[in-house]
């Protein structure tokens, strides 16, 4: 299923489904049994999934058309959020622009850092350049939210604790977070100004058919202005979800509603393809990623 949080005709928040080109308002169409947060939902989705298997026999759900309604982040307001960084092509070309290797104890461990969980945008929302930034750029990634509570969670385990996945985009100002990371910490204010999910939220048994050896066999691309900048696919990231939610959940729990990212995927950002190939990101320019089965996450600059 494909969830959504939006915004009705109203102006109210509500979270839902996608029934092809129709919006579902699940707290309407269940008459209250259904919460309309989708933080809620996901914190008893075992529960509420079955509340709609039944609703969705049902040909007669009231319901929205797209064009009726605005899409914001399919989940507004995560738990926490924590960015990987797991791909090794992304890691080699982010070392070798700045004249560094790849520090050996990558390949010990994921690596991820927090990011703001209270910065999301959703699909056509606009993204405010940061004052202090000059040199803006996308990140092409692809994320799990977590669906069930649990610590120490092995590898092998993971995929019992994820709910779905999304498209994430993890706008960095590379300016401010080269400055930060020369003291060892961040990138902070060079991350946590915005990161745009979405359109939906694809539950995890609509991947099935694209897995194979814990990775996910997905286009993924990303077009500045219609220009289309970078390729990559997912089967080729170094760490799985099940490496990276390990690494997580050691020694700490996860909770329903968090988020966890993938880091970007080799060449899935202006720094890596390099100013030379495209110039850095500014006010008016519009960034649409894609991947297989999971939409179209486009916004603009200002």
């Amino acid at each position: 299923m494909k969830f959504v949080t939006f915004l009705n005709p109203d102006g109210q928040i509500r979270s839902g489904w996608l029934d092809g080109d129709r919006v579902i308002d699940m707290k309407i169409a269940s008459q209250g049994e259904l919460p309309d947060s989708m933080l809620e939902f996901i914190k008893n989705n075992e529960k509420y999934l079955s509340i709609i298997e039944g609703l969705s026999e049902s040909a007669n759900l009231p319901c929205y058309s797209l064009e009726e309604i605005q899409l914001t982040a399919p989940l507004p307001n995560p738990i926490t959020f924590r960015d990987f960084v797991a791909f090794e092509t992304h890691v080699k070309n982010a070392t070798k622009r700045s004249g560094d290797t790849v520090a050996p104890e990558w390949y010990e461990m994921p690596i991820f850092y927090f990011s703001n969980p209270h910065a999301m945008k959703g699909p056509g929302e606009e993204v405010k350049r940061p004052a202090k930034c000059i040199r803006l750029d996308y990140e092409l990634e692809l994320a799990c939210i977590i669906g069930k509570k649990g610590t120490n969670i092995k590898a092998e385990e993971a995929e019992d604790y994820i709910f779905g996945y999304t498209i994430l985009n993890d706008w960095s100002a590379r300016d401010i977070q080269m400055k930060e990371m020369k003291v060892l910490l961040g990138p902070a204010k060079g991350k946590d100004f915005a990161t745009s999910m979405g359109p939906y939220i694809l539950t995890k048994d609509q991947l099935e058919p694209y897995k194979t050896n814990g990775r996910f066999d997905l286009e993924m691309t990303a077009a500045v202005n219609g220009e289309i900048l970078s390729q990559g696919n997912f089967k080729d990231i170094y760490y799985t979800f099940g490496d990276m939610i390990e690494r997580a959940s050691e020694e700490v729990t996860l909770y329903p509603g968090d988020i966890i990212g993938s880091g970007t995927v080799g060449f899935g950002c202006i720094m890596e393809l390099g100013p030379e190939v495209h110039r850095w990101l500014e006010p008016g320019d519009e960034v649409e990623l894609k991947i297989t089965n999971l939409g179209t996450l486009k916004n603009r600059i200002i």
